[in-house]
């Protein structure tokens, strides 16, 4: 009996030390233990992928290595976001102090319109731009994985490329998650004959967890990308196999769309909270400079005093987001192609602006709430995967097809799905997205330009040394799952475990809503919210969150993967 009492008091101190430590303190607890490494990390949805990417890490590659083997790698092991038909960023942070940003990102194909998915009422066409190979833009993921290796890799794309290609000739073993996904959505994958035969069984029933997965039309593109690089995909074989399905299925990316397509090393967008470094994705990614915007107008709250998921904390933190996606609606878009005033969004005078505008104790409906004027300020955007090595490079990659399993149509004899990220641009102005997310003229549809994103790949640094590398799927959610991880880091002194797993909501502007996650509040603060005047919606587990966590002074990586698996 004492021997237990002691034990149990053991027990409670040192989870309490936990929750009271300061960053870089003690970081573990007995609930809450994250995964520890000295010798680099890699974190993703897949263990498959990790594995072959650690073995990067371990055979000698930079993180940028193991990242461009881990891409390749789920998008064998994870088809419901992990790709080739796809695109997505990239946030690089050297240990000699360079940062760096890849926009590989799809792109409209040469025949898109303005008004492709309305009606001749000038309505939305259902699933136009969500279904099918009309849905798709050109995809982006191969050339950003050489553009990465091109610039910051020491091995071969064949080298990195190979681990996978068994995966997918012999095939994998179905995790629960994976045959949960292929029932929620064999309906939409029965529609195209291609999907089919790839991804549901000759009688049509899905796979069941633990069968194997075979690709052996998908293990052929990856030989053909390994052997001919980027080309063999945007210029050669497989290029004429997406032509030729495109043109059979009423889609409209050619051979020329293809071979136009490059991607795009662009500035990062940079932050400074609470002395704190954030580095993130420029646009046409909208989740770097609105992660900024909402942490400089919390940075003039004590959020740490007011108490994780507290009623004041978060009707600040609501309020922020929800001017973040008002101003999202309305300025922001393809850099190429419009003005986004970045500048203006992260500077630290527009968030007084906006903090001069919240009255704590009160919800402001959206409806009173519209797009701000960062210009004054300006002066003269799904799976995520986290690497670390242990000379202190760090590669966060957020890439997705947009929705579970793209568009949901495969590309005959490649094996592989094609996006939906269509559906990104603004089909009609204030029309809802697939995610209920409102935009304008800024992100509308044009010949060769880029879809706005939610990605929110990100690194934090604090005096140059690297601190926390995060980032998740989750469509319009990633910003805020983003910005919730770094507020619980740096103002609620969680360790990395406890940071991704605790209770995440969610306002985006409209809908009027703060989403939370069920169990996530509890009734007495769901009481007070609504007693401000918020509409409190439960729904779902929010994110899929991959992050890892420096101990600078230990040399030690803590890394947690999301719980809620949602993809």
């Amino acid at each position: 009996m004492k021997h237990n009492k002691i034990v149990s008091l053991l027990c409670l101190a040192a989870i309490l030390m936990t929750l009271i430590c300061p960053l870089g303190g003690i970081v573990e607890a007995a609930s809450f233990r994250p995964e520890k490494r000295t010798d680099g990390m890699v974190l993703s949805t897949q263990k498959i992928a990790n594995e072959i990417g650690m073995k990067v890490l371990q055979d000698g590659g930079n993180a940028i290595d193991a990242a461009v083997a881990v891409g390749y790698a789920l998008a064998v092991v994870h088809p419901v976001a992990g790709n080739l038909g796809g695109g997505g960023f990239a946030v690089i942070h050297l240990k000699s102090g360079e940062d760096a940003v890849l926009d590989f990102r799809e792109m409209a194909p040469g025949k898109a319109s303005r008004d492709m998915y309305l009606d001749a009422s000038g309505n939305p066409v259902p699933k136009a731009s969500t279904d099918g190979y009309l849905a798709a833009g050109v995809p982006g993921t191969v050339a950003g994985m050489s553009a990465l290796l091109q610039r910051y890799g020491t091995k071969s794309l064949k080298e990195l490329i190979e681990p996978s290609i068994p995966y997918a000739e012999n095939g994998f073993a179905i995790s629960a998650r994976q045959a949960e996904t292929f029932v929620e959505h064999a309906s939409r994958l029965k529609q195209y004959a291609s999907s089919r035969s790839y991804f549901l069984k000759a009688d049509g029933s899905t796979y069941k967890e633990g069968e194997l997965l075979i690709q052996k039309d998908l293990a052929r593109t990856l030989r053909a990308i390994a052997a001919g690089g980027p080309d063999a995909f945007y210029k050669g074989e497989i290029a004429d196999r997406i032509a030729a399905d495109m043109a059979a299925n009423g889609g409209i990316i050619s051979k020329d769309d293809l071979a136009k397509y490059k991607a795009i090393w662009r500035e990062p967008v940079r932050g400074d909270y609470r002395g704190y470094q954030i580095i993130s994705m420029s646009p046409p990614s909208s989740g770097g400079t609105h992660i900024i915007q909402m942490l400089n107008t919390l940075e003039g709250y004590d959020l740490k005093a007011m108490g994780h998921n507290s009623s004041a904390a978060v009707n600040v933190i609501a309020e922020a987001m929800r001017r973040a996606y008002a101003d999202r609606s309305e300025f922001m878009g393809d850099p190429d192609f419009v003005n986004v005033p970045v500048k203006g969004l992260t500077s630290k005078g527009y968030a007084a602006e906006i903090r001069a505008k919240i009255e704590q104790g009160k919800a402001t409906p959206s409806s009173e709430v519209r797009p701000g004027n960062p210009q004054i300020h300006e002066g003269t955007n799904t799976t995520h995967y986290s690497v670390v090595d242990k000379q202190g490079n760090a590669v966060s990659v957020t890439y997705t097809i947009n929705d579970y399993y793209g568009s949901a149509a495969a590309i005959a004899g490649a094996g592989f799905l094609l996006n939906n990220e269509m559906d990104d641009f603004s089909i009609k102005a204030g029309v809802p997205n697939l995610y209920g997310l409102v935009g304008g003229d800024a992100n509308a549809i044009a010949p060769y330009k880029r879809p706005l994103s939610s990605m929110s790949p990100t690194i934090v640094t604090k005096d140059g040394q690297l601190v926390l590398v995060v980032g998740s799927p989750g469509g319009s959610r990633i910003i805020t799952t983003v910005l919730q991880v770094i507020l619980n880091v740096i103002d609620f002194d969680m360790n990395i475990r406890e940071a991704v797993d605790a209770p995440r909501i969610h306002m985006q502007w409209l809908p009027d809503e703060i989403r939370i996650e069920k169990n996530g509040l509890n009734q007495d603060v769901i009481n007070k919210l609504t007693e401000m005047g918020y509409k409190i919606a439960p729904k779902a587990p929010m994110g899929d969150v991959n992050a890892i966590m420096i101990d600078q002074q230990k040399h030690i990586m803590y890394g947690a993967s999301d719980p809620r698996n949602e993809f």
